[in-house]
């Protein structure tokens, strides 16, 4: 891929896209259309500041989109992005930044363009998920471009500046942003798409997302994320646990039947009991191995230095915030297991087998806050990738 090629584009999913829960089909869309690789993403909760210098950039003699809708999408964006005028509160906008060959116009086309003469067919994500309403009189009676994209890769820069310079004020983990009723105790919970969903460009990814949204609860932070070994083995270090209890009993009794039948005599219960406590270890330890490995790319016993190294496997980390937020989250995921898993759950739609069953999700509120900082959520990982794609300090 050439120098010349090789471009950075942004997607801005819309408020009210998210409020509808209509990102995970956006998602889909994106990675499907474009076939593009995502190499960030970050919740934004626009300051008037950010909001304004960004509608003021957002008319462009370069967009080929008309310029009486680029001066809606103007104003749309100091209207709709801004916080809201009577309490203040700020808005959740998701960015999406996928990275390969003429990227800028990959992903315009999958989002399309606001043509009200040809009407909505489903072609692209705004003939799906945008609207723009016109009354007899001519005059614009309701107008949702659904998402934002920048017209051309000067713009895409000028744009992923911009938003990458109010980063870490405006964006990143909204912990305070949504508001409840006094009698509501929300929760928090991590989700991580695992690697199986990035092996080859599908909608697997928004599909999750857009099942997961039936639990009515709210993104506050995604991520783009590569496990290291030493996070993968800190984070699933309970698992380690459980499963030296459980393969130990299975571990002896597949020792004996194996002994009986090479020497040809029968081992004692106190023997069997002695062979799972040896093997069940060694075979505990094998399945952790290829835990960490089909989460990181790496395998385990590698040189310290490389056990902290960004792994090559890429995951998606999400966290949703709501009430019972974890276990409503876990009962549209599904059991471990994706054979016992209830139709219409994650992991029986998507999963192949215990390890490879698409989504991981916090058993706790508790687990969730260990795991997050484990992978570091908060984290802004959108700045560093701007500044070393444009060779720039922002």
């Amino acid at each position: 891929m050439s120098a010349s090629t090789d471009q950075l584009a942004y997607v801005l999913i819309n408020p009210y896209t998210i409020f509808k829960s209509r990102t995970g089909g956006v998602i889909a869309r994106l990675f499907t259309r474009t076939a593009l690789e995502l190499v960030a993403a970050r919740m934004f909760a626009p300051s008037r500041e950010l909001v304004e210098k960004y509608a003021e950039i957002s008319v462009s003699e370069e967009d080929p989109q008309d310029r009486k809708i680029q001066e809606q999408i103007r104003q749309y964006i100091l209207d709709n992005y801004s916080p809201d005028p009577k309490t203040g509160q700020r808005r959740r906008v998701m960015m999406l930044v996928f990275r390969g060959e003429d990227a800028v116009k990959k992903v315009r086309k999958a989002v399309g363009h606001i043509q009200p003469e040809k009407g909505m067919s489903g072609e692209t994500i705004r003939d799906t998920y945008g609207d723009y309403v016109v009354g007899p009189d001519g005059q614009v009676k309701y107008f949702e471009p659904a998402v934002l994209a920048a017209p051309t890769p000067e713009e895409a820069e000028i744009k992923l500046k911009l938003w990458a310079k109010y980063s870490s004020t405006d964006g990143g983990f909204l912990a305070n942003v949504l508001t409840y009723a006094a009698d509501v105790r929300p929760e928090r919970t991590l989700v991580l798409l695992k690697p199986d969903n990035f092996r080859f460009p599908s909608g697997r990814p928004g599909n999750i997302i857009d099942m997961l949204s039936r639990a009515g609860l709210y993104i506050i932070s995604i991520k783009v994320h590569r496990m290291s070994v030493a996070e993968a083995e800190e984070f699933y270090g309970p698992v380690r646990l459980v499963l030296r209890e459980k393969l130990r009993d299975i571990s002896g009794q597949r020792s004996r039947i194996a002994l009986e039948k090479e020497f040809g005599f029968a081992v004692p219960p106190d023997a069997e009991q002695k062979l799972g406590e040896i093997m069940g270890l060694l075979f505990a330890e094998q399945q952790f191995d290829l835990i960490v490995q089909f989460m990181t790319g790496r395998k385990p016993n590698c040189s310290e230095p490389a056990k902290h190294q960004p792994g090559q496997e890429k995951i998606l980390a999400v966290v949703y915030e709501g009430p019972d937020a974890v276990s409503k989250i876990r009962s549209i995921l599904g059991p471990t297991d994706p054979r016992k898993a209830a139709p219409g759950t994650v992991r029986r739609e998507l999963g192949q087998d215990i390890m490879v069953n698409a989504a991981h999700a916090s058993d706790s509120a508790e687990n969730a806050a260990r795991e997050m900082e484990i992978i570091k959520i908060r984290q802004d990982s959108l700045k560093p990738l701007v500044e070393e794609f444009y060779n720039c300090k922002l």
